[in-house]
Formats: C-alpha cells, sequence, structure tokens
C-alpha cells in the first residue's frame, strides 16, 4: 500500500464513519485539501529558555505548514495523474512531506512547558519500561541523545516500541522518513531548523536542553497504548 493511500484512508475514516469500500482513487479525491497544520497546545515562547519562541514559530507556521501545502499539493497530483509512471514520480514528495507532516504532527505532542509537566517522567509504566531496557532514565537520554547527534545531516531520533521483543529500542529515521518499524513513543528533530537559531551548531545542547520540555505523560499515554495493542 503506497503513502498515499495509507494517509488517504485515515483522513477518510476521521472524517466520516466508513460505510462502503471506497477505490484508491476515490480516497485520492476525497483526501484533498484535507491536511492542516494542527494548532498547539501552548503558546510559542511556552518552552522557553529551553527552545526560544522564535524557533517554535518558525518552525509550526513556516516548516511545517510547508510539508502541509507540499503532501496537499502531491496528493492533488497524484489523484490527476493519468498513468501510473507519473504517480511512480509523485512517490518521493508524498513521503518527504507526508512524513514531515506525521512526524512534527507527533513532534509538538512530545513537547510540553514546565509549567504542564514538560521533563517530569513520574513513576509508572513507561518509567518501568524504560529502567528495565535501558538500566536507568539518566542511562537512556545518554544513549538517546548520542544516538540522535551522530544522525548525519538531518532526520530524527526516535524512542519506539518494538512490537516482536515488545520492548522500548533507540531507533533513527533520515529526512522526513516517519518510523515504521516501532510504535513511535518519543521523536526528537535533529533537522537544523528545530535548533539552529539558538544553540547553532552544537546539536549537543538541543538534546541536552530538550528533555526539560518532553512530554512525558504523553509518551507514557501511547507506550500503554501501543503495549496493549501489541
Amino acid at each position: 500500500m503506497s503513502l498515499l493511500t495509507t494517509i488517504a484512508r485515515s483522513a477518510t475514516r476521521a472524517a466520516r464513519p466508513a460505510t462502503r469500500a471506497v477505490p484508491a482513487a476515490s480516497l485520492s479525491l476525497a483526501a484533498r485539501g484535507v491536511h492542516t497544520l494542527p494548532k498547539l497546545d501552548y503558546s510559542y515562547d511556552a518552552l522557553e529558555p529551553h527552545i526560544s519562541g522564535k524557533i517554535m514559530e518558525l518552525h509550526h507556521s513556516k516548516h511545517h505548514q510547508a510539508y502541509v501545502n507540499g503532501l496537499n499539493a502531491a496528493e492533488e497530483a497524484y489523484a490527476k495523474a493519468a498513468a501510473p509512471k507519473e504517480q511512480i514520480k509523485l512517490q518521493s514528495a508524498l513521503k518527504f512531506n507526508g512524513g514531515g507532516h506525521i512526524n512534527h504532527s507527533l513532534f509538538w505532542k512530545n513537547l510540553a512547558p514546565q509549567s504542564q509537566g514538560g521533563g517530569e517522567l513520574k513513576a509508572g509504566p513507561l518509567k518501568d519500561a524504560i529502567v528495565a531496557d535501558f538500566g536507568s532514565v539518566d542511562a537512556f537520554k545518554k544513549k538517546m541523545n548520542t544516538v540522535t547527534a551522530a544522525i548525519q545531516g538531518s532526520g530524527w531520533g526516535w524512542l519506539g516500541y518494538n512490537p516482536e521483543t515488545k520492548k522500548l529500542e533507540i531507533a533513527t529515521t533520515p529526512n522526513q522518513d516517519p518510523l515504521l518499524s516501532h510504535v513511535p513513543i518519543i521523536g526528537i528533530d535533529i533537522w537544523e531548523h528545530a535548533f539552529y537559531l539558538q544553540y547553532h551548531n552544537v546539536k549537543a545542547d538541543y538534546l541536552t536542553a530538550i528533555w526539560n520540555v518532553i512530554n512525558f505523560k504523553e509518551a507514557e499515554r501511547r507506550f500503554v497504548e501501543a503495549a496493549k495493542s501489541a
């Protein structure tokens, strides 16, 4: 199944109850224009001093909006494509913009101001699993930062749940590729637009700071849901 069909089916299910099977081409048409920039649960400057308000504003309103626009345009072109060859040519645009939209929509939920519990990992199933799989919370953060910082170029560092091993594992994806091998629990954007205005080329400082605003409550919700479904 192509990324286009997956996104289209998800959008169609969210828009209305499913009543009958719909051909993939119809789903593509139905999905045109449905992707929108999600609203944040906090103000742009709410994550300061760890992530500046200017970075958040540009990252959300400019970069993520560009992925949304690109995805809608690619889906529209795919729906109008008259031949498989034309559709194949659009796969890279669908993957890049679709992944950018998926990853960033998750990323915003991954963050929370400290006044709303950001950075606080309370005792519970997620903390227990992290300790069991990495030895300690500090050991997990150190490994996550090391693996993420080692990404060459742009990409994402992930804490994911592996349904086969039933363990939490660290993974990376290049560019805007979404995490497909695991259920994403925490994702960290290591593209320069996520940190350069504040941390310049010192990725390590950005990765250290971001843990102060990680929304562990949301991460635990994802983890519990993933473990139940495995």
